[in-house]
């Protein structure tokens, strides 16, 4: 990657981002009524929001098809490259990505859009891209999903080395792949100023493998530090072998109440007491396509799947969250990202209280639009149980 000031970039040890709002429920797998409507008001207020209080990043989910259940769990969503395009349009600072499965846009199409919004932005798109797992959304678009992680990543391969010639080639080229037959490839505008930052979601051999050739973030599933700690060591010590350098980033999902009594009392009314259950054995089920998670913990994970769709939980009062996150640093994580049942309604307390903490542990500098301690923003009464 060649540019130096993308907002990824920054001297904060511990790198934020909001995950998921462009899907309804975001990643709480809940029938609670204050679940996350992803309306594109909604996503522009909480990209703003995020902007103001110094994230780093926005990162949306491509989701075609929703888990059923009675909320039909991220049924309803906003189409990544399209809200990421509009948002970059409505922001200054913040970095915002695309999530593009190689499988559903040809590669000359992708890269046009890409560049395209990376000149928009002026330089703050970031691509995530994602080699694919989502069986039923395969069957839609009437392509099959490979058994073979071997031949989704040899696809994925080829797609972003495709994707990236078009970017750094002055000259017509033609291509003559496994996956891909091009006459005089040509693409302009270029991105602004070298290639876009490149994240990607890998947990299988191939699947770490092709982050560390191609991405300058890995983000990977926290079952728990020891394990965090572990994965970080050896996508690292791969990537020196590759000659790469790499960070490696997580995903949790946050319920922050002034005391610890009251984020459990929450945590537990949206999960234990509210849970959509049919949709979360359905996202459940298709993890068999995967391997983000361990398949003998998936039951034994059940409770964090209707949480936040399997990813970390931070419960807690900020002092607890703050040291959580501290314990992600300290394992070697450079970032995260989180989610909340309701993005809107949960976030300001976060940068009131949470965003403080860190500045203090040393993990960010002060460089957002901190709330007044003296005057604590309030989260609305039906949030608070």
């Amino acid at each position: 990657m060649a540019r130096s000031d993308h907002p990824m970039l920054n001297d904060n040890k511990l790198k934020l981002g909001v995950f998921s709002a462009n899907c309804s429920g975001g990643m709480a797998v809940t029938t609670v009524p204050e679940r996350w409507d992803a309306s594109w008001s909604h996503n522009l207020e909480l990209a703003r929001a995020a902007e103001d209080a110094g994230f780093e990043f926005l990162l949306p989910i491509a989701r075609w098809s929703g888990y059923g259940g009675e909320t039909d769990f991220q049924g309803w969503s906003l189409e990544t490259i399209t809200w990421a395009t509009a948002l970059l349009a409505n922001t200054r600072q913040i970095s915002v990505f695309a999530t593009a499965h190689t499988a559903f846009f040809h590669p000359l199409v992708a890269a046009k859009q890409f560049a395209t919004m990376d000149q928009i932005g002026a330089g703050r798109f970031g691509l995530n891209i994602v080699c694919g797992w989502n069986k039923p959304e395969y069957e839609m678009f009437g392509i099959e999903l490979p058994d073979r992680h071997d031949v989704r990543y040899g696809l994925a391969q080829e797609w972003y080395d495709i994707v990236r010639a078009v970017w750094t080639r002055p000259d017509r080229f033609d291509w003559e792949g496994d996956y891909f037959k091009l006459k005089q490839v040509y693409g302009n505008p270029k991105p602004l100023d070298g290639l876009p930052p490149v994240m990607n979601a890998g947990s299988s051999t191939h699947g770490r493998e092709f982050a560390v050739r191609n991405a300058d973030f890995l983000f990977t599933v926290l079952v728990d530090m020891e394990q965090g700690a572990e994965t970080v060591r050896s996508v690292k010590k791969l990537a020196t072998k590759q000659g790469r350098s790499i960070e490696v980033f997580t995903t949790c999902y946050v319920v922050c109440r002034p005391t610890t009594r009251k984020a459990e009392e929450y945590h537990h009314h949206y999960v234990d007491e509210c849970a959509d259950w049919d949709a979360v054995e359905q996202l459940m089920g298709l993890q068999v396509h995967t391997h983000s998670f361990p398949h003998s913990e998936l039951q034994r994970l059940r409770r964090r799947f209707a949480g936040g769709h399997g990813t970390y939980p931070l419960v807690g009062d900020p002092d607890h969250i703050a040291a959580e996150l501290k314990r992600i640093s300290e394992a070697g994580f450079a970032g995260t990202t989180v989610a909340f049942v309701n993005y809107l309604d949960e976030l300001p307390f976060f940068v009131q209280e949470v965003m403080p903490r860190l500045t203090r542990m040393g993990l960010r500098t002060a460089n957002g639009t901190q709330y007044s301690i003296d005057e604590p923003t309030a989260l609305p009464i039906d949030v608070w149980w």
